[in-house]
């Protein structure tokens, strides 16, 4: 049961931890999302299994029986902009992680150019930058839902709201960057050519210079038989 005062866990732990292909997808939300560990995956993965655990259940029965906690289902998720409009039960099938980690307050301060980086709009939010409805909201976490997206905005005399702007209009000015040709990857003397080795002047051998070695060799090896007698 636990003890009252104690809150339990809100998210399921994976079953496996050293999955190697799953702590790469892992790894890629955090980087994309700018999240601050992987618990925050791990609670929308929950939050998702748990919607498609009732979909699954509602899908067993027939249309008319429980036709108003369909209803409820659906318009419960539409509120929270997971689904759109006209939805059914077999889209919340297809729900996926990046689904809830695209309604975070901290992903639409980025996606909104509230900020440069998905990591600075966490700091931005933890440190009351950032108000919805002129009111400040401090987690990065909060759901937003439907027809909130446009509410989002710095919060009054904030000192950061000068620099982004200043920020969006150098990048706004700035010219495109030119693709700059690829070096071959040669090694040392021998980069400029490998890709020329069929015009290299074929290798010439005189013969007079390898019979007077082979001579030279042999009265080596007879004066040093010699010697040893």
């Amino acid at each position: 049961m636990g003890h009252p005062r104690k809150s339990r866990k809100k998210y399921d732990t994976p079953p496996h931890p050293w999955n190697a292909d799953r702590i790469k997808e892992e790894n890629k939300l955090m980087s994309k999302y700018g999240l601050k560990n992987k618990k925050e995956i791990w609670k929308a993965d929950t939050l998702v299994r748990k919607y498609s655990r009732e979909a699954r259940y509602l899908l067993g029965f027939s249309s008319d029986a429980i036709q108003s906690e369909k209803n409820e289902l659906l318009g419960h998720l539409y509120r929270l902009g997971i689904l759109a409009e006209g939805a059914q039960l077999d889209d919340i099938l297809n729900l996926t992680v990046e689904d809830v980690l695209r309604r975070r307050l901290q992903t639409f301060v980025h996606t909104k150019g509230l900020s440069r980086t998905a990591k600075e709009a966490r700091m931005f939010v933890v440190h009351g930058h950032i108000a919805l409805d002129g009111k400040k909201v401090d987690s990065p976490s909060y759901f937003v839902k439907k027809g909130e997206e446009d509410l989002i905005a710095y919060y009054s005399n904030s000192s950061v709201e000068k620099q982004i702007e200043e920020y969006n209009k150098e990048l706004a000015n700035r010219p495109p960057k030119e693709e700059k040709p690829k070096k071959s990857r040669g090694r040392g003397r021998d980069r400029g050519r490998r890709g020329n080795r069929d015009n290299r002047k074929p290798r010439r051998f005189d013969n007079k210079n390898s019979d007077n070695k082979s001579n030279d060799n042999k009265s080596n090896d007879k004066k040093s038989g010699e010697n040893k007698k």
